[in-house]
């Protein structure tokens, strides 16, 4: 069962009620909901009104409840209604009468704010947006508008050479669409996401909503490690420069700048879960490159340095509590709120605040510890005073001296030094990263050794070499574990860590300056 509420600000919304969902089984709900447990439900998306700031109107909300899995909605609290009763009358009724019909003018000018955007190699750039008002048809002249501080700037003139609209999946060509519509339209070439498309005679811009700005960044360049260009097809700065300047010009969450060296790139997004599914993709479709760990985008105020800070919700269960709060308070995160969770037993949601540099990595060192029984929400929150450096997150790790074949023989003598991210078989190169160090500091070692042979046979000579099973990183978790000093290899095979500079004495020599 469900609890639905409607606001007057047309927005559905449906929470499921707290505890009606077993961890072990996400499909299987207990069928002991009580109507106090639908009125926690509703208590808290009213303190969540309040909190985002809604009037007294949004605030007397009505309420439904409602079973998906049975397919019925009634207005008041019951488990089991009559045969007669199981349909969603009730809900498409509320629906019709909280929710206000969408206003539009058909007689005044065409206005169409731009929401998405996509590319066609016959067509060229698809813009596609709600019309706001008035009515286009193909054959239209039309111009792209943009707000800026100075007033409304004119992006580019042209005409309407193709309509589109959906029909179930599938996409059909129109010749006229009217305000209320959502469409595609072509040809157009410089307006993007947030702009606006109007007819000529139109001289203002629609108002665009403000996005959360990017906080992480990344260096992606060409792979100029030994093993380059053996998995891929897509190896030089050009194409990746290509495929990110695509990418950013559908994704406006992204930002695409100059690198700090030739043929590199610096990406700006809203997190590294967000830039990780960019590298995935991209090695995906066959691109080779390194990738820098990601950085936070620090602002300077009146002579202050600012970080981001974000807003970390949790929902464990209380064994975990205590390694949560050492986790994120050793990452710089303050508590503003702990309590259990309304209708529950033994969960416990609390709410923090984290840098969010002491956020890189931790994903996946939650959802290991909590078996996947956890929950992490993170929102962007506001630039803040800088929390200062944060503690040890990581161990040092083992760097290869040696180039060839990893053989069990050498990694039979490293098991003790550490954890291994590699098994026997695998080719290394000088500079690679093979494992973490038990202790805080790198060492340098030879996966690469081999055994000396003899002419000499005696008992235990021969003996079969039993390995622990090697940790394999993924790319999220890659993402979040390397340092300042160390890059990601990404091909469409593997994914290797190494160091910046391969050479040792180079490392040696780099160790006390700033990175680039």
């Amino acid at each position: 069962m469900a609890c639905v509420q409607f606001s007057s600000s047309t927005r559905l919304i449906g929470l499921q009620v707290p505890g009606t969902s077993d961890f072990s089984n996400p499909f299987m709900l207990h069928q002991t909901v009580s109507e106090e447990t639908c009125n926690e439900v509703e208590s808290l998306v009213f303190d969540l009104f309040a909190n985002l700031g809604a009037t007294e109107e949004q605030l007397d909300f009505p309420v439904l409840y409602a079973s998906a899995k049975e397919g019925w909605a009634s207005l008041t609290f019951t488990k089991n209604p009559p045969d007669n009763a199981k349909n969603m009358s009730s809900l498409l009724d509320s629906i019709v009468q909280h929710v206000p019909s969408p206003k539009a003018d058909l007689e005044a000018p065409f206005q169409m704010l731009v929401s998405m955007m996509e590319r066609d190699f016959y067509l060229g750039r698809i813009l596609t947006g709600r019309v706001r008002s008035g009515v286009v048809r193909v054959g239209d002249k039309v111009h792209g508008l943009r707000s800026t501080d100075d007033g409304v700037q004119k992006i580019e003139d042209g005409k309407v050479i193709k309509l589109m609209k959906k029909k179930g999946t599938s996409m059909v060509t129109v010749e006229s669409a009217g305000a209320g519509d959502i469409i595609s339209m072509a040809g157009l070439a410089a307006p993007a996401i947030g702009h606006t498309v109007a007819n000529s005679e139109v001289l203002t811009a629609l108002p665009t909503i403000e996005l959360d700005p990017p906080t992480i960044s990344m260096t992606f360049g060409v792979n100029d490690s030994p093993l380059a260009g053996r998995d891929g097809t897509h190896l030089t700065g050009a194409k990746i420069g290509n495929r990110l300047m695509a990418e950013a010009e559908t994704n406006l969450a992204i930002n695409v700048l100059p690198g700090p060296l030739s043929e590199s790139y610096e990406v700006q997004g809203r997190g590294e879960l967000q830039l990780g599914i960019l590298i995935e993709n991209m090695r995906r479709e066959g691109f080779e490159l390194s990738v820098s760990p990601p950085k936070v985008m620090y602002k300077t105020e009146r002579g202050e340095r600012l970080e981001p800070i974000e807003e970390v919700t949790v929902e464990v269960d209380e064994e975990h509590v205590g390694f949560v709060m050492e986790t994120l308070t050793h990452r710089k995160g303050e508590v503003v709120d702990m309590g259990p969770v309304p209708g529950t037993t033994g969960r416990t949601r609390i709410f923090m605040t984290c840098p969010s540099r002491g956020l890189v990595g931790v994903k996946g060192i939650f959802s290991s510890f909590t078996r996947g029984t956890g929950f992490m929400h993170r929102a962007f929150q506001a630039y803040a005073k800088y929390r200062g450096p944060l503690g040890s997150v990581r161990k040092g790790v083992l760097i290869s001296v040696g180039k060839g074949l990893i053989t069990s023989h050498a990694l039979m003598s490293l098991e003790a030094r550490g954890i291994l991210f590699v098994s026997p078989g695998i080719e290394a190169y000088e500079g690679m990263i093979v494992g973490e160090h038990s202790r805080d500091s790198d060492l340098e070692v030879n996966p690469v050794r081999t055994k000396e042979l003899t002419n000499i046979r005696a008992p235990g000579k021969d003996e079969n070499v039993r390995l622990s099973p090697p940790r394999l990183m993924t790319l999220e978790e890659a993402i979040g574990y390397v340092a300042a000093d160390e890059l990601i290899e990404v091909t469409p095979k593997v994914i290797r860590l190494r160091k910046k500079y391969l050479d040792s004495n180079k490392r040696k020599m780099m160790k006390n300056k700033p990175m680039v």
